[in-house]
């Protein structure tokens, strides 16, 4: 498969060759501070949280097909998303590329290194805001079987075969902290039973230039550690899809074939008290279910 990342280099010569509309997923604050020249400033590609019942599910695609055509998405461009850097927004606009995949767009790449690559290559800074032709964004409905609903991951759930992955960071993992957002912004913490952990930190390594992917390899071993292959199903969960889409563009550009995932993630699961969870230290999970 081609490769989703690109870097500072290539985006400036693809602005050059091919029509391009490249989305900023940060703040208006850091977007009116100086982004990529044309860059469209879609925000609630990282804050919107989504439900999974159908009229969720109907009104995540609507949404953000709306947003996505308003900044000139018609299907012949090629759809170029950034955040500031690959850690510092919670894998937001991976999440651009998971919500446009989902929704069918053909050509959707990812600026690897975010806008501090960009600026850092000396490429030019502007303040000016553009003003997109809106444009017509059609829905794939086919697309949308990578994302999957509460029903659909509680079927998972004792479900050998399938890879239910978190990728939270280890304090909600363990069951210390119900969210990035505070401890106790959930109503429960812990997991979903039977889930295997990659903090999604793990698919990327410093470099002198700041956080990058790992090599596929790279990634298809850390895959391996918790029992992954390239043709094994994953499910993929975080708190509200934006790690878990870093992870989602990992595993796929590793080459690991099936991958879906349940967007309404630990934010949605831990407010229904009738889905189960796992509590506490995992190991200490493992043992009182090998006692029970």
């Amino acid at each position: 498969m081609t490769d989703v990342l690109i870097t500072a280099v290539e985006l400036a010569d693809l602005l050059k060759t091919e029509p391009c509309v490249v989305i900023d997923t940060r703040n208006p604050d850091a977007y009116a501070a100086g982004h990529v020249p044309g860059a469209v400033n879609v925000h609630e590609i990282f804050t919107f949280l989504a439900t999974s019942t159908p009229e969720g599910m109907a009104e995540l695609k609507t949404k953000f097909a709306d947003a996505f055509g308003g900044a000139g998405l018609s299907g012949k461009e090629t759809a170029v998303i950034y955040e500031q850097s690959m850690n510092s927004g919670f894998g937001q606009s991976c999440r651009g590329y998971y919500l446009l995949t989902m929704l069918g767009y053909p050509k959707v790449k990812v600026l690897h290194g975010g806008f501090d690559a960009w600026s850092a290559a000396g490429f030019p800074v502007t303040k000016e805001v553009p003003t997109p032709a809106a444009a017509s964004f059609a829905i794939v409905p086919e697309a949308s079987e990578i994302l999957i609903d509460a029903k659909t991951m509680l079927a998972a759930v004792g479900k050998p075969g399938i890879a239910i992955l978190d990728v939270r960071d280890v304090d909600e993992w363990i069951g210390d902290s119900s969210s990035p957002y505070g401890k106790d912004f959930c109503p429960r913490k812990g997991r979903i039973p039977g889930a295997v952990w990659l903090e999604w930190y793990r698919m990327m390594k410093p470099t002198a230039e700041g956080p990058r992917f790992k090599s596929k390899d790279e990634i298809l071993a850390e895959c391996a550690t918790v029992g992954i292959s390239p043709t094994t199903p994953v499910y993929l969960y975080c708190f509200k899809g934006a790690r878990a889409s870093n992870t989602f563009l990992a595993l796929k550009n590793a080459g690991v074939k099936d991958v879906r995932m349940y967007f309404g993630s630990w934010n949605e699961w831990s407010r229904d008290p009738s889905l189960p969870i796992e509590q506490g230290l995992p190991i200490a999970a493992d043992v009182t279910t090998k006692a029970a």
